[in-house]
């Protein structure tokens, strides 16, 4: 069996098992609520905080939950955690709670959340439980910041409120209004999943090109090898004949 490492385990979320580039799993509050750099880092967090914390106590419970009614409780060990979000949320940040709005109590039923849950977490120890959490969750904070940073430079012209760009009559620049609908949402995270599947796609045919390489040099050396051997052995014959002849003429 592999040996599995909090950090490994940690990395895999970020990279090979990313949520929304790879799992392609929790795309509606991606196309929704990422206008804006605040709203992707708020919702990002939110996420993640809830997958950690549910992660953790379906890791220590699984043992205990009955598999007819596994999935109503997990639901409900989310729900728990969703609403701590939504309160401090609401408490302390209530404009991006506003911005936020329905898809703060959504995460209940995020496809990340309950994946985790029932493919990972009620069938592994609470440490690597807790470390798929960390870092499932900062894939998706990942894949939230390249996704609405491209947006709301594009859409607005600003990045985390900031204004980049002044529109007016002189600026030849206009900002691509598409970019702020969920369209342009479409369109981008169509064209990064391109990207990044092109990437990977070169990164296996070079990884091919290296093993036929490699290939090639073990057949070459074998070759030059066995040819050696020919080349010994008739080198022999011919010391044997040459030897041969001599006693034969004395």
């Amino acid at each position: 069996m592999e040996k599995r490492s909090f950090f490994g385990e940690l990395v895999r979320g970020i990279w090979k098992d990313n949520p929304t580039f790879v799992l392609m799993i929790g795309l509606c509050p991606v196309l929704a609520i990422t206008t804006s750099l605040k709203n992707g880092v708020g919702m990002a967090f939110a996420a993640t905080f809830v997958l950690v914390g549910s992660n953790l106590m379906i890791s220590a419970l699984a043992r205990f939950i009955p598999d007819g009614v596994r999935i109503p409780c997990f639901i409900v060990v989310i729900a728990a955690f969703t609403t701590i979000v939504e309160l401090v949320t609401a408490a302390y940040t209530p404009e991006l709670y506003k911005e936020l709005g329905i898809f703060i109590p959504l995460i209940v039923v995020n496809c990340i959340i309950l994946g985790r849950a029932e493919a990972y977490a009620s069938k592994n120890p609470i440490g690597l439980s807790i470390a798929d959490g960390i870092g499932e969750g900062l894939g998706f904070l990942l894949a939230l910041v390249i996704i609405s940073s491209i947006r709301e430079v594009l859409g607005a012209g600003s990045l985390w409120g900031y204004q980049l760009v002044r529109w007016n009559e002189v600026t030849a620049i206009k900002p691509a209004s598409i970019m702020v609908l969920p369209p342009g949402a479409f369109l981008l995270i169509g064209l990064l999943l391109g990207f990044f599947a092109w990437r990977k796609k070169r990164k296996a045919e070079k990884e091919t090109a290296q093993g036929y390489a490699f290939q090639e040099g073990i057949v070459a050396e074998i070759e030059s090898a066995e040819r050696a051997k020919e080349v010994a052995k008739k080198e022999k014959k011919e010391e044997k004949s040459e030897e041969s002849s001599g006693e034969s003429q004395a």
